[in-house]
């Protein structure tokens, strides 16, 4: 059987009719690239040329043939920049049904697209295939012998070209559907896995992004609560470590027995998820991500999150005031960000505005008035906004004489290391971002983390923080088809989210 006879393209009628295809053609190809690893690890032959065919990830490719000008759309997206023809490859297309639903649907309302399914000629690594490892029954087998084999994943095919603009068009190629194509997806969903210590099918869409531990402790707390309250949609609490805790076990669980028995230590940046479902059944809880500290971590975990498509992400961390008229535990709400963290300077360079979302400002200052009971006045001397400054480099204070200037010139309001990157990171990937961060200690007045100050900060300040970021995450997930803006799409955007 030739490439061409195995990978004829399906027309189908309509949305529901393309996800069934896509998940009927990539189950059988995963189907069978496990069954030949399973017979060559039991001593059979390996695959043949033509038995390799059947290994691919589906394709999704949908085509406009404009009749008259191209539609006017106000909305951010699944919109078209010009006719044509354009593809992606698609991974674990179950899972995804609910995101793919959301962007064709509209493309055949509004153009009348036509939608095409088959076999791409995109490989599927074999690692991706063995969620709960390899087997090898008793065989001394390493990589290199499989690699001979079977399809493994080449660094030359996984990238972020479409979401960076840098990829090539080529005549005759379809362009570009989504940000994210299967190969990049299936490699940021194994990094998520080991990373966080989670299966990537918990991650739920609204995400908060901390660099404390301590935050975790509340986040179990809030967790357990919601599910005993016995409030509608809320299924269970999953922690690192394939620890889970259902709704009937929360009302007894022990928040600090919960966290014990994860191992969680074991991860470099654990997660957390609320798992939840709204009234039409699509997934719509809240994840925390421990991401530790510094610019880099804040990039790799974001890259990976990215292809899950998640509805918003906030970083809810310290900070180090720099002005006199802050107190320790006041907030800091970023509306600009200095970033001096440089891990993204060639992707994002520092010259190009990270703008702030409206929508995700005005929920987490609404947040932060209805948790602290603060309004007006009362909440602007607790709550200011501005520009933060984010480093690489944690001992930035060494450097204070070199960095003064620069400082002065932003008229920044405080320091940290993580939300320049993680605002960044969102608008370079298309996913909203927000910071609201906690003042911690103030570095250019002499007030610093004293091992019983902070004690008693921590244990003050860490509840209602917290509280604040999730009922900014509430209050934006009753619109979130409102939060996706268009400051965040290019002139020649793919059409999916």
């Amino acid at each position: 059987m030739s490439e061409r006879e195995l990978r004829p393209m399906q027309a189908v009628a309509d949305v529901g009719g393309a996800v069934d295809r896509l998940a009927e053609l990539y189950d059988g190809a995963a189907g069978a690239l496990r069954q030949s690893l399973e017979r060559y690890l039991a001593g059979g032959p390996p695959p043949d040329a033509t038995e390799r065919l059947a290994f691919r990830y589906p394709e999704l490719r949908i085509s406009y043939r404009a009749t008259g000008p191209l539609l006017l759309m106000r909305r951010a997206t699944a919109k078209l920049q010009s006719a044509g023809t354009y593809a992606t490859t698609v991974t674990h297309p179950a899972f995804f049904r609910d995101y793919l639903t959301r962007q064709l649907q509209p493309l055949i309302d509004d153009y009348g697209v036509e939608i095409e399914v088959g076999l791409s000629a995109q490989e599927i690594p074999y690692p991706y295939v063995l969620e709960a490892g390899l087997d090898a029954g008793g065989r001394a087998v390493d990589g290199a012998e499989l690699a001979t084999y079977f399809p493994v994943p080449l660094l030359s095919l996984v990238g972020d070209e479409i979401a960076d603009g840098t990829f090539d068009l080529i005549d005759g190629e379809p362009l570009p559907l989504a940000l994210f194509d299967a190969v990049r997806v299936d490699y940021s969903l194994r990094r998520l896995v080991h990373y966080t210590g989670c299966d990537w099918r918990d991650v739920q869409p609204w995400i908060l992004l901390t660099n404390y531990h301590r935050y975790v402790d509340q986040f179990v707390r809030h967790g357990l609560e919601r599910l005993a309250s016995g409030a509608e949609g809320f299924e269970r609490l999953v922690l690192p470590g394939g620890v889970s805790v259902s709704r009937a076990e929360a009302a007894t669980a022990d928040p600090a027995a919960v966290i014990a028995a994860s191992p969680w230590h074991r991860h470099q940046m654990p997660a957390y998820h609320l798992v939840a479902r709204g009234a039409d059944g699509t997934i719509q809880g809240t994840s925390l991500v421990n991401i530790g500290v510094g610019p880099s971590n804040a990039k790799t975990i974001t890259d990976h999150l990215a292809v899950l498509r998640p509805d918003c992400w906030l970083m809810v961390g310290h900070c180090g005031g720099l002005r006199q008229s802050q107190t320790i535990g006041d907030y800091v709400l970023a509306h600009a960000y200095l970033r001096r963290d440089r891990i993204l300077d060639e992707l994002v360079p520092p010259d190009v505005p990270v703008p702030a979302l409206a929508e995700v400002q005005v929920a987490l200052q609404s947040a932060a008035a209805s948790v602290t009971g603060e309004h007006a006045e009362a909440l602007k001397r607790r709550l200011r906004t501005g520009t933060v400054v984010t480093y690489d480099d944690r001992n930035w204070e060494l450097r204070f004489s070199q960095e003064r200037r620069r400082i002065n010139q932003s008229r920044a309001i405080a320091v940290d290391m993580e939300s320049g990157t993680v605002a960044a990171q969102g608008f370079r990937l298309r996913v909203p971002y927000g910071a609201l961060l906690c003042v911690s200690d103030k570095p250019l007045h002499g007030e610093i983390k004293l091992p019983g100050a902070a004690n008693a900060f921590y244990d003050r300040a860490v509840s209602e923080h917290l509280r604040v970021g999730l009922a900014a995450l509430d209050a934006l997930r009753a619109d979130r088809h409102g939060l996706h803006s268009r400051k965040l799409r290019s002139f020649d955007e793919p059409p999916f989210r």
